[in-house]
């Protein structure tokens, strides 16, 4: 979890989740290279790799697409929150197939003898006053900077020495990385092939980022109102079995803040919904093996007090809860970190 900067341990989940990832992106390129191949088959060296340029280039822009749709999809269905725990992962491979992108294109200049010429083309800076004419290699190659610098800080250690807000705001860049690639495409590839494919797929896929986004957004916006509270600010939760074993309902506080409120059997607790790692929602996730454990990198705190198991030292906030009424309500005061504060359900 924490200590020394140790990663979160590899397990089956993971080896699965890489493995469907690493199978999905070889089938696309190898499918995309095929199809091509059979529709219309290149005639030399440069046109062959023109295609590799194609199949990489497409595959890194619905990669892209799909880790910006995880986000708000995990907000609006539970079940692709079993994508949010190594979205990591899914970047740097990303990375890397842009990188093989650009490594195309510039052997297709090679290719033909013309290397110098892009040279020429990223420094004619009249050209970079133009819309159409403009330089759009320099823009991939902008958004490839951006995906390198997300997939080499994407340790923990980076998350630890910039600390969470910093790590937080810079990896928000991917969305500049996403525009960059939509100016990429539009500048670039959509000028001079005419297939209507090129922009149905550009358009679809920045509509569903922009769609997902402003659903889930809208939803969060209903949640961050907050949870009307009882005359004495206590906050209902609902009855103990609308909490989910082994599950949370998240409750929100006048002032905004989200508390995780957890049954595990006939024990119920309350703690912060913001994991201590890079700000987690908590109560998006489950309780394994006895421990809280967030849904996005599986960093575990203990129901009862809200702490992390041994050796590791990380405390959440809890807060007080009760049962009135057949209800469970939560006060919205916080306890201090690591404070026990779960009740337990009478015997049946």
């Amino acid at each position: 979890m924490s200590v020394g900067f140790k990663a979160v341990q590899w397990n089956r989940e993971k080896y699965i989740y890489d493995a469907i990832l690493l199978a999905g992106v070889t089938l696309y390129v190898v499918a995309f290279i095929a199809i091509s191949h059979r529709i219309e088959p290149p005639k030399d060296l440069p046109e062959a790799i023109d295609v590799r340029i194609r199949a990489f280039g497409t595959c890194a822009f619905f990669m892209l697409t799909i880790i910006l749709s995880i986000g708000p999809l995990a907000r609006l269905n539970p079940w692709f929150r079993k994508l949010l725990f190594n979205r990591r992962h899914f970047g740097v491979l990303t990375f890397i197939i842009a990188l093989l992108h650009a490594w195309f294109m510039i052997e297709w200049y090679e290719a033909q003898g013309s290397l110098p010429s892009l040279l020429t083309e990223l420094t004619k800076w009249s050209d970079y006053g133009k819309f159409i004419g403009f330089p759009f290699k320099v823009i991939g190659f902008a958004a490839l900077l951006i995906l390198f610098l997300l997939a080499a800080t994407s340790h923990d250690f980076w998350l630890s020495f910039l600390s969470p807000p910093v790590w937080k705001w810079l990896h928000m860049a991917l969305y500049v990385a996403y525009g960059l690639v939509v100016l990429h495409v539009a500048l670039g590839i959509m000028q001079y092939d005419s297939n209507p494919l090129i922009p149905i797929m550009l358009a679809a896929s920045f509509a569903l980022v922009a769609v997902l986004h402003v659903v889930a957004g809208w939803r969060e916006r209903g949640m961050d109102r907050g949870t009307p509270t009882g005359g004495d600010g206590w906050i209902a939760a609902g009855a103990p079995g609308a909490i989910p074993d082994k599950g949370a309902v998240i409750v929100v506080a006048p002032g905004g803040e989200r508390i995780a409120v957890f049954r595990d059997g006939t024990e119920i607790g309350a703690l912060t919904n913001l994991c201590s790692h890079q700000n987690g929602p908590l109560g998006e996730g489950r309780i394994i093996d006895g421990c809280i454990t967030c849904p996005w990198h599986g960093w575990q705190y203990r129901l009862s007090d809200g702490c992390a198991p041994p050796p590791f030292t990380e405390k959440l906030a809890t807060y007080p809860v009760r049962i009135r009424n057949g209800v469970v309500e939560v006060d919205p005061r916080p306890l201090p970190p690591g404070t026990p504060a779960t009740i337990h359900l009478p015997a049946p």
